[in-house]
């Protein structure tokens, strides 16, 4: 069964860090979304560090794994769906773009993003960026991913 909500859900590709994905529970509970992890992972599910960065809100949130990335396409197919990687090389700026409940924000794996052969598959509908000054590398992946996810928040009107 698809969990249904009424903003973009968060989608992390093969995430490495405990403490990150733990934070990114923590963004989707208070949000009212859902965060997805596309394995493998480089933790487990009950690590320590998860259930720490995620406080006590595991229970109000909700968590999708997914084996790999064709496996989560088959999860999340349907005609209105659109994916959003966000990459720091990315053309789109992430505010010039219309959010809608049915999106996907697609976040790659700390430290080195998302894989080509993900960002470019014909599913991804548009590669986006968040603005930051030169000569830094990245943003952490959570915090990104909160930028983006509260301003589909934004645009959509605080649902929930």
């Amino acid at each position: 069964m698809t969990y249904k909500t009424d903003i973009p859900q968060l989608v992390y590709f093969e995430p490495q860090i405990a403490g990150n994905t733990g934070a990114a529970i923590r963004l989707c509970a208070n949000a009212g979304s859902v965060l997805h992890l596309i394995e493998p992972l480089c933790f487990e599910l009950d690590s320590a560090r998860l259930k720490r960065a995620g406080l006590d809100y595991h229970d109000l949130s909700h968590l999708i794994v997914h084996k790999n990335f064709e496996k989560f396409l088959e999860y999340t197919a349907h005609p209105e769906r659109k994916i959003f990687a966000f990459r720091t090389q990315a053309k789109t700026l992430y505010t010039d773009i219309s959010y809608s409940k049915n999106d996907y924000l697609l976040f790659g794996p700390e430290p080195d993003g998302l894989p080509k052969k993900i960002y470019s598959h014909l599913a991804i509908t548009d590669s986006l960026y968040i603005p930051m000054r030169k000569n830094v590398r990245s943003m952490n992946l959570t915090n990104s991913a909160a930028v983006a996810l509260y301003e589909a928040y934004r645009q959509l009107g605080f649902p929930n």
